[in-house]
């Protein structure tokens, strides 16, 4: 018969479920994760996962709406990269609505939004995101409490990186750098 320690601390329960990647049905992920947006040609993209924000949000530049076979899309570049490893991404995606934001500074936006599949793990859902300049964040994505909720997660705040980089399809092809 095994012991079982007479006292675990807080630190011997954290590290004894450090590695639990599924709770229930749900997938746990961290406050940050690893994901790729592969209808974009987008992958190894860091994501900060926000509870707090309704909508997910992606940097994007040079957004220019236009019209394919009478249907309203968005031609925009995606900012992808760090402030020391800039890379960028010409896409284009069917428009789905303008939604006005409202920072937590109070400050109103219109935003285009697109959706689009989302791997993060081995899961893969369609998400909707926002296209907005976040120049001055530290992470390009934005990921929303919508999308944890269609992609079916929870956030254990203690942890960072929990899933693994998803798998990418090769035809896709690769990011560019910025010039």
């Amino acid at each position: 018969m095994q012991k079982v320690p007479a006292m675990l601390t807080v630190h011997h329960l954290i590290r004894r479920v450090r590695f639990v990647k599924t709770f229930d049905h749900l997938t746990v992920i961290g406050l940050r994760e690893w994901v790729a947006l592969p209808d974009l040609g987008v992958a190894g993209l860091r994501a900060k996962i926000d509870t707090g924000a309704s909508t997910s949000s992606l940097h994007a530049t040079e957004v220019e709406p236009f019209e394919r076979d009478g249907q309203p899309w968005v031609r925009f570049t995606a900012h992808l990269g760090t402030v020391v490893q800039l890379r960028h991404r010409r896409c284009e995606a069917p428009l789905v609505n303008r939604k006005t934001i409202r920072s937590s500074n109070g400050h109103a936006q219109t935003r285009y939004v697109i959706r689009t599949s989302l791997a993060l793990g081995d899961r893969v859902w369609e998400v909707e995101f926002t296209l907005a300049c976040r120049k001055s964040m530290r992470y390009r994505l934005l990921l929303g409490s919508k999308a944890l909720i269609h992609g079916q997660l929870v956030v254990n705040p203690g942890l960072k990186y929990v899933q693994d980089k998803p798998a990418f399809p090769a035809t896709l092809s690769p990011v560019t750098g910025a010039a």
